[in-house]
């Protein structure tokens, strides 16, 4: 996978795991519609299941998607990925990586896991074709070395996928 072991990820600060708490407990309450978070004892990496919607490309589809939180949540974003294989879209490296910018240069603190994964669903909804970003095989490349997205410089261009 592309991000730290567990045992070389910073533990997370006090305000970062209430505020996880948090957001768990309202999760098990009022999941987002196409979610499923699946349980594990560490609050540091979520595995969440991503059903496609309904009438879409990726009607039927399941995937998963890997939620890392740094040391500093909210303060500062998670690393999201899909788990591969990843959906084909134009925004989505098949390694899993996700060019969306509110998960990098536009994260707020008031960002959720749900508003994220939101943001996911709605991304994928609207796509017109199922295919890989054109520069895949080049960025896939350089990530070899399991480099994170976060490290990436991201060229936000094109919201009419």
């Amino acid at each position: 996978m592309t991000s730290p072991s567990a045992s070389s990820r910073k533990v997370l600060s006090k305000i970062a795991t209430n505020r996880l708490q948090k957001e768990l407990m309202e999760w098990q309450v009022n999941p987002p519609a196409g979610f499923k978070h699946k349980v594990t004892d560490n609050l540091q990496r979520w595995v969440i299941e991503v059903n496609g919607a309904p009438g879409t490309l990726y009607a039927n589809e399941t995937f998963q998607l890997q939620v890392d939180f740094p040391e500093h949540y909210p303060m500062e974003s998670p690393q999201v990925i899909f788990v591969p294989p990843a959906p084909l879209h134009p925004h989505i490296y098949s390694n899993g990586h996700i060019c969306l910018d509110i998960l990098y240069d536009s994260w707020s603190p008031a960002m959720t896991v749900s508003s994220v994964c939101i943001s996911i669903l709605s991304m994928l909804s609207s796509s017109t074709s199922k295919q890989r970003p054109a520069d895949d095989e080049r960025y896939v490349k350089n990530c070899r070395n399991g480099r994170s997205p976060k490290e990436t410089r991201w060229w936000f261009h094109d919201d009419k996928v």
